[in-house]
């Protein structure tokens, strides 16, 4: 394509033009052999940086041949063209073809490290090959670092270049697979397709995949989930549909109602092609004659050895040209400055070869520039071609200069080669297109990688989840408006906000009185106006299960039991050793009564005490020792008589006998206050408590309550959510410390129609 001028910036020709100059001059096979490997290198499935222009049919990921080579169009890309500079410099090679009529190269000057960037598979006699795609600005970075520091590790260069990066996008897992594959040049990497579960505004769940792993026939992939189905190995699905565009890959699974979600995904990674490994086998020839396994340091070396090649080779090939067009500018300038005399030896001699013989006699010339002063034209002699001359013979010997300064200093060639590359990264470099997660599957090592730091936590009522930074929202005064914190789907609010940290474990309690587990950093964090992803996406929730309560501790906190406590004032305490092992499936915390559902938890020590605040004001005070331990499959006792219509909204924790801590409260109208802690008695649990607030339709019923300790209110801030997704974050010390038997003051003014639906101090 290169020699017939097939190149980036030239018209599509047909295919055939392709198949018959390679035919002819090259490859004396099957036609066959020959498109097939010119449609793969247009593949933007197959390869990760095109070779090849395609203009027509090439094929699709679901195995659709591509049109005959009479149909479709071809030239090459320009990422291509990087490959091919510079080959008429003698920079490589050149042997016969099959027939003795023409030379090819037996390797390309390849400014673009081609068996990294785009991989390769193949099968010889007794050996076979199989390179994966990589991202070039990481393999540049890669090789930048080998040429500054030759001693580099395979660990070092490892930070650079992460591991596969497919065309095809997907994850790839576990740092551990990945480097010994890196290290020894063979090994198996986990690759897996990117699916995501969603809920559809009817309330169903679907898997939509937008990434599958490498290499893999989507048809054929679609096929055989469907067979799973069929023969009854794949339970819960009831529509399989593909929706792929040219935007790129959309395979929709509709779940059934009864099904889980989370747990029909593993499936499809256990039996499909949606999980599959990619078995790494780094074989090459190495100086065309040694297959050879080589790991990462390696193979970049072999690239930079042979860049260092072609750079050096063309240095002198342009040193050789340099110093003959500057030979024949010599000889132009002394004939310029002897012109009469020249002219008249010319004039003297009978023939043009006399004539050679005497200026190369009389004026010291080669037989070169004794030719090229006989062909000079008589514009030369005008002032202007004269200084033309002297120019470009002033420039040949810098040019000279450079290149023997160049050949002479190896360290030269090697920045040259950096440069170069680095110049490749700017014009070709793109961001990776599969994901690394560095754990193994079914591992949580992440923490090392991921900073402890403060978050927010957001559960809407319809289980959409999401992580925050706290910093995302301003901090107003006291009795604002807010700003949006997140767009719900219609119908959803906000329910639940915690603040915790990014290595806390996360405890989920459903309505059902199940309990699931997951780090705080496996929650996507995302932006203030976001929704979220569905909790379903990582807990196995069955399909009416609501998540009512979310707990935050970490493995430095020094608890003992798990406190429970349901809407209609059943209390429970269980060892904290009773959760240490919650599988994927969840397990069963608590059981209810029937028509009462499990709305708070919190860790305790074992000597703390408890306070209970209901929707219509009362709040019951009482020692957690007066609720004995019990197992997971209990179902509790009172903690607190509540009137009719009455039910908790909030169950607190309070440390140390409860001095110098004050109870926050808010209600639904956005009016709130702090009160003393030392204004609530201590009762024995199972009474109706006292009043915590005057309720009145001004400020309609509470909505939560939350404990915390007076030397701490200076440095919180209180973060209130409404109905509707609105969000306001105020200093907690512009909430006045008021009496047990009061209303409050003003703290968010929600706008008309919505309600204050909880809040959380950060």
């Amino acid at each position: 394509m290169w020699s017939t001028g097939l190149k980036a910036n030239a018209k599509f020709r047909k295919s055939a033009t392709v198949v018959g100059e390679v035919l002819g001059k090259y490859h004396p096979h099957g036609d066959v052999a020959v498109y097939d490997t010119m449609v793969r290198m247009a593949q933007d499935f197959s390869l990760r940086y095109p070779l090849v222009l395609g203009q027509g049919n090439f094929g699709s990921m679901d195995g659709d041949s591509p049109a005959a080579y009479r149909y479709t169009e071809a030239k090459l890309s320009s990422i291509a063209e990087e490959m091919l500079f510079d080959i008429e410099k003698n920079t490589v090679n050149f042997v016969p073809n099959f027939d003795g009529v023409h030379k090819e190269p037996v390797v390309l000057p390849a400014k673009l490290p081609q068996l990294l960037a785009n991989g390769t598979v193949g099968i010889a006699v007794g050996m076979a090959t199989n390179i994966p795609p990589h991202n070039l600005s990481e393999l540049v970075d890669g090789i930048a670092h080998l040429i500054d520091h030759p001693e580099a590790s395979i660990e070092e260069l490892l930070k650079f270049i992460k591991g596969p990066d497919f065309p095809t996008g997907g994850i790839i897992y576990n740092a551990k697979d990945i480097r010994e594959a890196y290290a020894t040049g063979r090994g198996k990497i986990t690759t897996r397709a990117k699916a995501e579960i969603i809920e559809t505004k009817a309330g169903s769940f679907q898997i939509v995949a937008t990434e599958i792993t490498y290499m893999t026939n989507k048809a054929t992939l679609i096929q055989k989930i469907a067979e799973l189905v069929k023969d009854g190995k794949l339970l819960g699905i009831k529509d399989l549909r593909d929706e792929s565009d040219k935007d790129g890959v959309r395979i929709v699974i509709e779940l059934k109602k009864e099904a889980f979600p989370q747990k029909v995904l593993n499936k499809l990674y256990s039996l499909t092609d949606f999980q599959k490994n990619f078995n790494m086998n780094m074989l090459a020839l190495v100086d065309g004659i040694e297959p050879q396994v080589l790991n990462l340091k390696s193979i970049l070396e072999q690239y930079v050895m042979h860049r260092q090649s072609v750079v050096t080779r063309r240095a002198q090939f342009e040193l050789d040209r340099a110093r003959e067009r500057a030979h024949i500018l010599e000889g132009l300038k002394k004939a310029l400055d002897h012109i009469d005399e020249i002219i008249a030896t010319i004039k003297k001699s009978p023939d043009k070869e006399v004539a050679n013989t005497r200026l190369m006699k009389n004026f010291a010339l080669s037989d070169r520039q004794a030719d090229a002063i006989l062909e000079m034209r008589l514009q030369t002699l005008s002032g202007l071609e004269r200084k033309k001359i002297e120019d470009e013979l002033s420039e040949k010997r810098k040019l000279i200069a450079k290149l023997e300064d160049l050949l002479k200093n190896p360290a030269k060639i090697l920045a040259l080669v950096k440069t170069e590359l680095l110049e490749l990264k700017e014009k070709y470099g793109d961001a990776r297109k599969t994901k690394v997660i560095r754990s193994a599957i079914g591992e949580f090592s992440q923490e090392d990688l991921i900073p402890n730091e403060e978050a927010i936590i957001t559960l809407s009522q319809d289980g959409y989840v999401k992580r925050m930074n706290p910093d995302v929202y301003r901090v107003q005064k006291r009795g604002g408006k807010g700003v949006i914190g997140a767009t719900t789907k219609e119908g959803d609010v906000i329910a639940k906000v915690l603040g915790i940290m990014t290595h806390d474990n996360l405890m989920f309690f459903t309505n059902t009185g199940k309990v699931f587990q997951t780090k705080a950093y496996e929650i996507p964090e995302s932006s203030r106006t976001a929704k979220g992803q569905a909790i379903v996406n990582f807990l196995q929730l069955g399909n009416e299960e609501k998540i009512t309560a979310v707990i935050a501790f970490n493995k430095d906190d020094d608890y003992r039991y798990l406190f429970m406590a349901t809407e209609q004032g059943t209390i429970k305490k269980t060892k904290l050793e009773d959760f240490e092992n919650v599988r994927r499936s969840g397990l069963i915390a608590i059981n209810l009564e029937k028509g009462d559902f499990l709305g708070w938890v919190a860790p305790t020590t074992g000597s703390d005490h408890i306070i209970f605040t209901t929707s219509k004001g009362q709040s019951i005070r009482f020692k957690e020792s007066d609720a004995r331990p019990m197992g997971r499959g209990a179902a509790g006792v009172r903690g607190i008589k509540l009137t009719s219509a009455d039910k908790v909204v909030g169950m607190n924790i309070i440390r140390a006998e409860g001095k110098d801590f004050e109870l926050i409260i808010l209600s639904e109208n956005g009016f709130g206050k702090r009160t003393e802690m030392k204004h609530y008695t201590v009762q024995r649990r199972g009474g109706i408590g006292m009043k915590t607030a005057k309720v009145t339709p001004k400020i309609g019923t509470l909505v939560g309550a939350q404990v915390i300790h007076k030397d701490e209110i200076s440095d919180c801030d209180l973060i209130a959510t409404s109905k509707k997704g609105t969000i306001i974050r105020i200093p907690l010390k512009s909430v006045p410390s008021l009496s047990r038997v009061t209303q409050g003051v003003r703290v968010m003014r929600p706008q008309s129609g919505d309600n204050v639906a909880s809040f959380t101090v950060l």
